[in-house]
């Protein structure tokens, strides 16, 4: 359960969701693949967890349809106790949070009214789910970071940008297993770098900087301040970029994730 047993997630609820949620985005996040269908009127979110983790649920604004496919998990009642849910099973979820420890793998199905066939994910998310505030600070980090990263370099904005697109230096990778990496429009900023293929934590994935010159992944890299990739010096000065953690690739139609790295780290080092 990423360290956190059921007991210890009953007492940090009854403190607060909110202190909950900030202990658990402290460990380590479980791969929990959200896919989303749609159908003549209908929304469907099905999420996936693995065994073994402690799941928070988003809260649900309003009744809804309650699919469980498959799998077994324990769920945390209000005063402490466990209801253990079996698959298959339907039934109608009130407005609430589920709260549980997953035994075994487990596929979930939300099913929503759709009437204006929106397909727009966040939209859909905001008409249906309730997020913490905690959470939403989560996720909003690796851009509310970018003013905080400027003062700390004591650069302007506008600096940055002139050095990201001046491409006088820009050079193409060199041959080798880079094709696992693609530049595609990002939701952090303009253009970014993204994993068509896994990677694995530790593994030194692309050069950024080959003899003063910059490659894709030096020109398109973006900031976070949780960032999934290190900046590392490689065969004197150059710089390449090492997995923090296993980054996941594309998955089905969806691509994969968006290479960052910490700019303060690559300031230091280059």
């Amino acid at each position: 359960m990423n360290g956190l047993t059921i007991h210890d997630v009953h007492a940090l609820s009854q403190v607060s969701v909110e202190s909950l949620i900030e202990k658990m985005l402290l460990l380590e996040q479980a791969d929990c693949p959200v896919l989303h269908h749609f159908s003549e009127g209908i929304y469907i979110r099905e999420v996936r967890f693995p065994a073994g983790i402690a799941v928070v649920g988003h809260l649900q604004k309003h009744v809804h349809m309650n699919v469980f496919i498959q799998g077994v998990v324990e769920m945390l009642n209000p005063d402490g106790t466990t209801t253990t849910l079996s698959a298959p099973m339907t039934f109608v979820g009130q407005p609430g949070r589920k709260i549980g420890h997953v035994l075994e793998d487990v596929i979930w199905q939300n099913i929503y009214p759709n009437p204006d066939n929106e397909q727009d994910i966040e939209v859909l998310e905001a008409r249906w789910l309730d997020q913490t505030p905690c959470f939403d600070e989560f996720k909003r980090l690796q851009v509310n970071d970018y003013p905080k990263m400027l003062e700390d370099l004591e650069v302007s904005a506008e600096q940055v940008w002139a050095e990201s697109n001046n491409e006088d230096d820009l050079i193409p990778f060199p041959p080798g297993p880079w094709n696992r990496l693609a530049v595609r429009a990002s939701p952090i900023h303009g253009k970014g770098l993204f994993a068509e293929a896994n990677i694995a934590v530790g593994e030194l994935f692309c050069p950024a900087r080959i003899q003063g010159k910059r490659t894709p992944a030096g020109r398109y890299t973006n900031h976070s301040g949780t960032p999934n990739a290190v900046p590392v010096k490689v065969f004197g000065n150059d710089i390449g970029w090492v997995a923090l953690r296993d980054i996941h690739g594309r998955r089905g139609g969806f691509n994969g994730e968006e290479i960052t790295v910490d700019y303060r780290e690559v300031r230091k080092i280059a």
